[in-house]
Formats: structure tokens, C-alpha cells, sequence
């Protein structure tokens, strides 16, 4: 199976040795994303809310990158720092939804890359 790198200036650069996404097939795997700013590659400033904000503006960033959209996304992973901001960054994340939403887990960890608040990831599933 053939592998194709997606990447955007439009989402922060990586911070290991890893890709931004990787498509195979027709699935497209994005790379966890924080609440990087792709134009500072710096880690933003604020708390969870903004942060999932960010969060969401690089998944776009990727997604579009892609030629895709939110409703292209099949499986999202959210990582939080505290699951008391479950509803704050529950009610960002929704607001990018309409319909048809993805499958998706949340759960706490002890700690995220650059002391983010929260972390996602998402598989997208591209048409046929």
C-alpha cells in the first residue's frame, strides 16, 4: 500500500520525527495536534478553551491541506490534562460538527507535549 505525506505550512511543524498526517489508502491519519501556533510555532497562550480552539484551527488547517473537511473525520482521540475540562473542550469540538459525528474516546493523561491542556487526533476517511 502506497503512502502519501500531507503537509501545510498552515499547521504547526512537527516537533519529533514524525508527520503532520499520513495517508494510506483511503484513510488519512493525523498526527496529535496542541495548541500550536502555526505562524509563531509557538505554544498558545490562555487556557483550555483557547487552546481547543487552536487545537480545531489546526485540524482545519490540515484538513483542508487534504482536500477535506470536518465531515470527512471517522475517529477522533482527545487527550486531556484534567477531565474536568471535559465540557469546555466538549462544546469547541462540537461547534465544527454537524451531523454524522465521528467515533470518538477521551481520556486524562498525567501530562501532554509542551504542557498542552488537551491534545487530538483524528482518522479521516477521504470519499470515493
Amino acid at each position: 500500500m502506497n503512502q502519501e505525506i500531507i503537509y501545510t505550512k498552515n499547521a504547526p511543524e512537527p516537533i519529533g520525527p514524525y508527520s503532520q498526517a499520513v495517508k494510506a489508502g483511503n484513510l488519512i491519519f493525523f498526527s496529535g495536534q496542541i495548541a500550536i501556533n502555526p505562524a509563531s510555532n509557538q505554544m498558545l497562550e490562555g487556557g483550555v478553551v483557547e487552546q481547543s480552539k487552536q487545537v480545531m484551527k489546526n485540524i482545519e488547517a490540515l484538513l483542508t491541506a487534504a482536500n477535506c473537511n470536518f465531515s470527512n473525520i471517522v475517529k477522533t482521540s482527545i487527550f486531556l490534562k484534567d477531565m474536568n475540562d471535559f465540557p469546555k473542550v466538549n462544546e469547541v469540538y462540537g461547534s465544527y460538527f454537524k451531523s454524522n459525528f465521528p467515533a470518538r474516546e477521551t481520556v486524562e493523561v498525567s501530562r501532554l507535549p509542551k504542557d498542552a491542556l488537551v491534545e487530538i487526533s483524528v482518522t479521516v476517511l477521504l470519499p470515493d
